[in-house]
């Protein structure tokens, strides 16, 4: 029987079995998810541009695969067995260099096996240890789909595009929700017909921060996180395109910035006006103007909305709820390292049931919360490495299209970074460290590619700065 006939009456076979087993409509939907399946394993770019736009517009839809997960992060797994697929056939050999960032990382994903097991071992609490951490380093691995998958500008337009058209269908939906109502609670029925799991943890998140603007990220300081990783992104590559392009972008960085003050994420306006100020002292064109015009707008908004107003005269103080809570958990924090030397693995998140331990509000000490010191250190030998690889080493006076997704991914990292002062969410949430990562390996692509435009540039005429 030749190849073509006997796959022809295979799948034949297939079909009739799935509509004897389940309802037509069901089975469609197999086979449809079959294929889907198989074209991602065929062409995995198509993955990681269908995981772009859903994990950064619907990033907690869940699905059920024996185990309950994301639906970006299944696509991230398909994407990574299309790798796999391509590294059989020969098609990936020599395309990933194992330089210092690289190699650091791995030795992290390679130690947090000792946590996990510790945590296995010791935490006794309901948690699917095993799942979290294969979906832990699953969201760790974006650093290295980069090369094997990004190979011409093309590849990395088409990822930029999708990043941010994920950002602008997420912030159209979330602020014309708030705008609607004003109350965060609108979005529950929303999150609900997008197979959200836990509604009970979302309703009590909102209905605690109701006068927050919500978003599919629920919580609004994830919302702040995810966006400052994101607006210099846009806003550079806005800067340096023209047409649709160019609009996409400036429409991200200016819904962005509404979306951020809306969010009212102390610790993320924080940080993206430390990145302002940096791109202020490395002299970047109309940094200035940019923190004028974000100033003008910020006070605006401000104005006319006096529970940000509230917010932020609160974001120092002492008697602020969540400020208390901060400074509780930093009191606490040094009894759950005696408790928990090698951390508590992935089984669950701090802090521990049955302990009166509470959990931690900061990047770095959650990384020892979860996998110890010697997990804090090697992160922080990771970010050094990167920063070391990636840094302008001098005034960046022309931003082109050349040096535009450089530097709009460095811009995002650092945010990132800075916001891991206030928060712990670019430590161990799924599906936003994988978009972290994901920054961090095309930045790293973009210097490698063109090492000089980490290089200092002479002055020139000013006319010859602008966009």
């Amino acid at each position: 029987m030749l190849p073509g006939k006997f796959i022809s009456l295979l799948l034949g076979l297939v079909f009739g079995i799935l509509l004897l087993a389940l309802s037509p409509i069901k089975a469609l939907l197999v086979v449809v998810g079959a294929a889907v399946a198989l074209t991602l394993i065929r062409f995995p770019l198509w993955g990681l541009l269908i995981f772009a736009v859903l994990a950064t517009s619907i990033p907690y839809t869940t699905l059920e695969l024996g185990v309950r997960t994301t639906i970006s992060e299944a696509v991230l797994g398909l994407t990574w067995v299309g790798v796999f697929w391509q590294s059989f056939i020969g098609k990936t050999r020599g395309l990933i260099l194992w330089r210092p960032t690289e190699r650091a990382l791995m030795w992290l994903m390679l130690f947090s096996a000792i946590p996990f097991i510790w945590g296995m071992v010791i935490i006794h609490a309901e948690g699917n240890g095993p799942v979290n951490w294969v979906r832990w380093l699953m969201n760790l691995s974006l650093l290295f789909i980069v090369p094997l998958l990004l190979r011409t500008d093309a590849d990395r337009d088409k990822v930029v595009v999708a990043l941010l058209l994920g950002n602008l269908a997420m912030l159209l939906l979330s602020i014309f929700m708030f705008l609607k109502t004003r109350n965060a609670m609108s979005m529950i029925q929303v999150l609900t017909d997008l197979k959200y799991a836990h509604p009970e943890a979302v309703k009590d998140i909102f209905s605690a921060n109701y006068t927050r603007m919500a978003s599919p990220w629920v919580h609004p300081n994830l919302t702040g996180g995810v966006l400052v990783l994101f607006i210099p992104l846009a806003l550079f590559y806005g800067w340096t395109r023209s047409g649709w392009r160019r609009a996409l972008g400036l429409a991200v960085a200016v819904l962005g910035c509404a979306g951020l003050l809306l969010s009212i994420s102390r610790g993320a306006i924080v940080a993206l006006a430390l990145v302002l100020i940096w791109l202020t002292y490395k002299r970047v064109p109309n940094s200035g103007r940019i923190i004028g015009i974000g100033v003008a707008f910020g006070v605006a908004l401000v104005m006319f909305y006096p529970p940000l107003q509230e917010r932020l005269l609160t974001i120092f103080s002492s008697t602020n709820a969540s400020t208390e809570i901060r400074f509780d958990e930093y009191a606490r924090f040094p009894e759950a390292m005696s408790t928990y030397p090698l951390g508590i693995g992935f089984k669950i998140d701090p802090p521990v049931p049955g302990t009166n331990l509470l959990g931690i509000s900061n990047l770095w000490l959650n990384f020892i919360y979860k996998v110890g010191i010697p997990g804090m250190l090697l992160f922080i030998t990771v970010t050094l490495l990167w920063w070391r690889e990636v840094r302008p080493l001098g005034q960046v006076r022309k931003v082109t299209a050349d040096n535009a997704l450089w530097l709009g991914c460095i811009c995002g990292v650092m945010a990132a970074l800075l916001t891991g002062i206030f928060d712990h969410y670019f430590s161990f949430t799924f599906v936003l460290i994988a978009l972290f990562w994901l920054l961090m390996g095309m930045s790293l692509q973009q210097v490698r590619l063109r090492p000089s435009i980490t290089a200092p540039v002479a002055a020139i005429a000013p006319k010859d700065n602008q966009p």
